[in-house]
């Protein structure tokens, strides 16, 4: 009966310390980066304004809202004649929240005026 008892006592400790749970999380950074060059170049700006709707996957998601304005920009530029740039733009984020108050992004609607760099010479 002796054993039972220490049997058991040892079997419920192990199963009470081995059910603690450890949470991992990982944040994202935004790395800022410059483009630098010894050139010049005129931008041709579309006289068409643009507007795109985006819905964002949960990888994107995951990353911030900047990254989802970001990638909805991407996203605008290659749909619509794969432009190098969008001038004045502008978004509307349309969020719904979840059932344990977190925001969720549904769609971003961007709208701006593509534009493409052309004559790119080097400066002397």
């Amino acid at each position: 009966m002796k054993k039972l008892l220490i049997c058991a006592v040892a079997t419920a400790s192990l199963c009470l310390a081995s059910c603690s749970s450890i949470r991992h999380t990982s944040t994202t950074i935004p790395v800022q980066t410059e483009i630098r060059s010894n050139s010049t170049a005129d931008l041709k700006v579309s006289q068409n304004k643009i507007s795109f709707t985006y819905k964002p996957g949960k990888a994107v998601r995951r990353c911030g809202q900047k990254a989802v304005i970001a990638t909805a920009v991407a996203e605008a530029l290659k749909a619509n004649g794969n432009a190098d740039v969008l001038v004045g733009f502008q978004y509307e984020i349309k969020k719904t929240r979840n059932f344990f108050g977190r925001n969720n992004i549904k769609y971003v609607t961007v709208e701006g005026y593509p534009a493409t760099y052309v004559n790119v010479t080097p400066l002397k």
